[in-house]
């Protein structure tokens, strides 16, 4: 009854953030400068013709009615047309956001391992000149942009060492797999196609290495601290008095306090890659609902941008509930304090 009690709470204050978000999203699209119905004709239509795409996109109305229409539709489904592709947002939505979420998913996993992982190294050799190498990494990489590693992973990997292609989702000479949940590899791996799996993969390397460079840096950091921290706590002094091996020590038993304050981080590190990727994929011509996003607000696609947006935001609600009941299942202290509400 506890977890579906907080549950209940988390998603009653989600509805509230996500209508709240709504508003903002609105609000925003509308105060960019330039006029969408303009942009997407051009210059050199005719005022009539840009009037008419006004009354047809709403924007003559005043703005709590635009409001009213827009939120109705959504709450439909309906996402509006798009200026740039001519097509449903819906449409390109479902098109495009299975790229985003397979090239964030794998900048997940390597975060997560490579990150805990290196935290664990560090901690285990501290004051060593291996933490040394860890915590240089550690600062360097949270001090540089997604962007950066993304320009640097292809000068070296494009074109130094051109082991890695540089653009797209997939070589022209591959065939695409049969659409199953719109996941190139994982598609391909359904229908055992082993070739398209590995070039998708290969594909993938790049854009989502560099969108995990600095949070991988950041897990790494605060794993260390913390098992730095813990190491000098009398519970690990009694364990290792009683002769329990180092690596026990540090793999069972502070590894998984540690986790508790590194997966906090790393939730919130993780619904960032959505927005670090509007700038990853431009520089890798990747296909996502990222880059999708950015030409939409390059060019002032309302009906494109609010789309994205709140389905990031939606998203964004869903890991954070996610990553509470992690983090209450790690640290039973949650538990007793959710079940006492």
């Amino acid at each position: 009854m506890g977890v579906l009690y907080y549950l209940a709470r988390r998603l009653s204050l989600a509805i509230v953030v996500l209508i709240g978000l709504s508003m903002l999203l609105f609000l925003l699209a509308r105060v960019l400068p330039g006029d969408p119905a303009r942009i997407a004709l051009g210059p050199r239509t005719p005022e009539y013709a840009v009037e008419n795409l006004r009354k047809q996109m709403n924007l003559d109305k005043p703005l709590y009615t635009q409001y009213y229409l827009w939120i109705s539709s959504l709450l439909k489904g309906d996402l509006g047309i798009s200026l740039l592709s001519r097509r449903p947002v819906q449409d390109d939505v479902r098109e495009y956001f299975p790229a985003t979420f397979e090239e964030v998913l794998l900048a997940a996993i390597i975060l997560s391992i490579a990150g805990i992982g290196l935290g664990i190294l560090a901690a285990k050799y501290s004051n060593t000149w291996l933490d040394g190498i860890v915590r240089i990494f550690a600062y360097l990489g949270i001090v540089t942009p997604a962007f950066v590693w993304a320009i640097i992973l292809l000068l070296i990997f494009g074109y130094w060492v051109p082991i890695f292609p540089i653009q797209g989702r997939i070589s022209p000479d591959i065939p695409l797999p049969p659409r199953i949940i719109g996941m190139l590899t994982l598609d391909s791996l359904l229908t055992g196609n082993w070739v398209t799996f590995w070039d998708a993969l290969k594909h993938l390397i790049l854009p989502s290495l560099a969108l995990a460079m600095a949070p991988m840096a950041q897990a790494a950091r605060i794993m260390r601290s913390s098992m730095c921290s813990d190491l000098g706590a009398d519970h690990v002094s009694v364990m290792t008095a009683y002769g329990v091996p180092q690596n026990r020590i540090l793999t069972k038993y502070l590894s998984r306090l540690s986790l508790i304050p590194t997966i906090s981080v790393m939730s919130l590190d993780i619904i960032s890659l959505f927005a670090a990727a509007f700038v990853v994929e431009l520089v890798f011509n990747f296909p996502g609902l990222s880059r999708y996003g950015m030409q939409a607000i390059l060019n002032k696609d309302l009906n494109a941008i609010s789309g994205v947006l709140f389905i990031f935001g939606i998203l964004f609600t869903l890991i954070t509930i996610l990553i509470d009941l992690i983090v209450a299942y790690l640290d039973p202290r949650i538990r007793l304090q959710r079940r006492s509400i």
